[in-house]
């Protein structure tokens, strides 16, 4: 079995609307390694989009799968209940920040996490709008398309978005849109379209991930903590990214000492089991009747297990300070090519949440060839790298927290060498 007979069978089998970022078809996977169909050997720094935070088939993850499959695989918890359904709830609510009583439900997709968690906001509140941002990506359903702040590929031909959801710029300094702007946006909003008092719920994600690896500044996320409290508007946080470690914190939110209403999580929680959840205040999580939340998967006994697995590798493994090392260490590999590569112009991110975004020298405007460029050129190399922003020129960096160092380094020399190379080539022609 080839990569290329396995391109063919997919173009005929599968959807096109199903992109992939590579033709590298996985045959098995350790830790921070895969190997493709033919043996090859790739190092992963897409992490299936943070959700190996804890690396592939973690020997305690995978234990912990193994023991629910000899117990039972599914009963559906709103039919025939069980434990470790509950004793995960009480830790993330004793996890998730905020000095308050929080209640959890489970669901299978981050998507229908942040579907779940709007639901909510609005039974608490009997409010209708919805405030997000540009360059948010908060899924594919939707809602959570009519949320997501970027057309192309995500809303493009899909007809009409729901209804009642507002978009505000996202503070970005390199693009000239600050925290003023921004706030300012809001207060004219408010006067022209959408009422405070008609206002359910702000979504936003602490660091963009699909917009482009962009932090949310603490000014901001002080200032729309205090608008929520005073209009009684519910501030929801979409950690389904930023979450479980990559950060350098378990949540990304106790980066800035401020506590959302709900916390929408998903990715990392998992260990690459398929796991949402929302966490929230409990007054605010009781809001929906019975029957009004959940779903036949939702909180499956294996990812459950597997879960509970994950939390305690990030804990005893010291992952939230392994991060922060290893991220320092990219950012600072990173840096030290600005003279070699002036493509560069920003290297950013909290922990192991990094990303490197490029424009044209000549001219200041966004290079999204540049970063493919230098994303194929890495992944013939054998790292595998994904792109992301609203001009596409940003390359976002997602390894496992647990890679063996050796693999990081040699990573780390790939890295440094495509990226010379496609500048060499793009100054040559």
């Amino acid at each position: 079995m080839s990569d290329l007979s396995l391109i063919e069978r997919r173009s005929a089998a599968i959807a096109r609307g199903v992109g992939v970022a590579t033709q590298v078809y996985a045959a098995r996977a350790e830790n921070a390694e895969i190997w493709d169909a033919e043996g090859r050997r790739y190092i992963d720094f897409a992490a299936g989009i943070a959700v190996v935070n804890t690396g592939h088939r973690h020997p305690r993850v995978m234990a912990a799968a193994r023991d629910q499959l000899d117990r039972f695989t599914h009963t559906c918890h709103q039919v025939v209940p069980y434990e470790n359904y509950v004793s995960l709830a009480e830790r993330l609510n004793a996890a998730v920040p905020g000095d308050f009583a929080k209640k959890t439900i489970f669901v299978t997709t981050g998507a229908e996490a942040v579907e779940n968690a709007v639901k909510i906001a609005r039974a608490a509140t009997g409010r209708s709008g919805v405030i997000a941002f540009g360059g948010a990506f908060h899924g594919r359903t939707f809602m959570g398309m009519s949320l997501t702040g970027k057309v192309h590929p995500y809303k493009a031909e899909f007809g009409p978005m729901p209804g009642e959801v507002f978009r505000l710029p996202f503070p970005i300094s390199l693009h000239g849109v600050s925290v003023e702007d921004t706030l300012a946006a809001l207060e004219r909003l408010f006067k022209a379209d959408l009422p405070p008092a008609r206002t359910a719920a702000i979504i936003l994600e602490p660091v963009q991930g699909e917009g482009g690896f962009y932090p949310a500044p603490r000014a901001l996320l002080s200032a729309l903590r205090q608008i929520c409290d005073t209009h009684g508007i519910v501030l929801i946080a979409d950690e389904i990214q930023t979450g479980f470690a990559r950060t350098g914190r378990l949540f990304a939110m106790e980066h800035h000492e401020v506590a959302a209403d709900l916390v929408t999580m998903a990715k990392g929680l998992g260990g690459g089991f398929p796991i949402a959840a929302v966490t929230g205040r409990a007054e605010i999580m009781d809001a929906a009747a019975p029957g009004g939340l959940g779903g036949t998967y939702g909180g499956n006994a294996v990812a459950i297990a597997a879960a509970h697995a994950v939390l305690d590798v990030i804990e005893d493994e010291g992952l939230c300070a392994r991060a922060e090392a290893l991220g320092s260490r990219l950012r600072q590999r990173l840096e030290s090519l600005r003279d070699r590569v002036p493509q560069l112009v920003e290297v950013r991110g909290p922990g192991l949440m990094v990303a490197a975004e490029f424009n044209d020298p000549a001219d200041g405007v966004p290079d999204a060839g540049f970063a493919e460029r230098v994303r194929r050129k890495a992944l013939d190399a054998g790292l595998i790298l994904l792109t992301c922003g609203i001009y596409g020129n940003v390359i976002r960096f997602l390894p496992p927290l647990t890679t063996q160092e050796p693999v990081f380094a040699e990573a780390l020399d790939i890295l440094e060498a495509q990226l010379i190379a496609a500048s060499d080539e793009a100054r040559h022609g």
